[in-house]
């Protein structure tokens, strides 16, 4: 008798923890659904890009080298020309790694999201075993094991674009520092080393 207000109380956490276990599933397989659209979405521009590329077209070089052309000529109060290229190198680099932080959100939010999908139903597939609902069970755990499956290749794919687009982003930096030295050092500045992270 003493321990019937903790069963009670325990029995009350579960049944809360259930709920808002339930509650996250439909969030849990439109979140899976959404990435799966983006991983679509990312294929394409990286096909677009690739394409690109082996024709020799690299906008992020264009546009650094655009940049570039344009703070040659200072303006009233305007730091010295190594300190304005500094800052369109640094600016290029942010830009690209954002273009990066789409593709490495999928690959750490991909597993998540599947296991998530997994142990839902899983729970809700328990459930229906305990009912004797042998159809309900049975469905429940096709969505569970689907989830894994779809989050798991969306992660898979999203870091192997991340490599290569890695890649690129480093070879396009080396070349936006190459030419703002280069720069530098036509105009009769002293090159030094442009910092590059990508």
């Amino acid at each position: 008798m003493p321990n019937l207000p903790a069963d009670a109380a325990i029995r009350s956490i579960e049944t809360l923890l259930y709920s808002i276990s339930n509650v996250l599933y439909l969030p849990v397989l439109l979140g899976i659904a959404a990435l799966t659209l983006y991983m679509l979405v990312c294929f394409g521009t990286f096909g677009a890009e690739w394409i690109e590329r082996r024709r020799g077209v690299r906008m992020l070089v264009a546009t650094a080298r655009h940049d570039m052309a344009a703070v040659l000529t200072a303006q009233e109060g305007e730091p010295g020309l190594d300190a304005r290229l500094e800052r369109v190198v640094q600016r290029t680099d942010a830009a690209g790694v954002r273009r990066l932080d789409g593709v490495r959100f999928v690959v750490r939010v991909g597993p998540a999201l599947g296991l998530m999908g997994t142990l839902i139903p899983m729970g809700i597939s328990l459930a229906g075993l305990a009912q004797g609902n042998l159809p309900k069970m049975a469905e429940s755990m096709t969505t569970a094991f689907t989830a894994t499956v779809v989050g798991l290749a969306c992660s898979v794919c999203a870091y192997v674009l991340s490599l290569v687009r890695e890649h690129w982003l480093r070879s396009d930096l080396t070349d936006i520092a190459y030419a703002a030295e280069t720069m530098l050092a036509t105009h009769g500045h002293k090159p030094h080393l442009m910092r590059v992270e990508a």
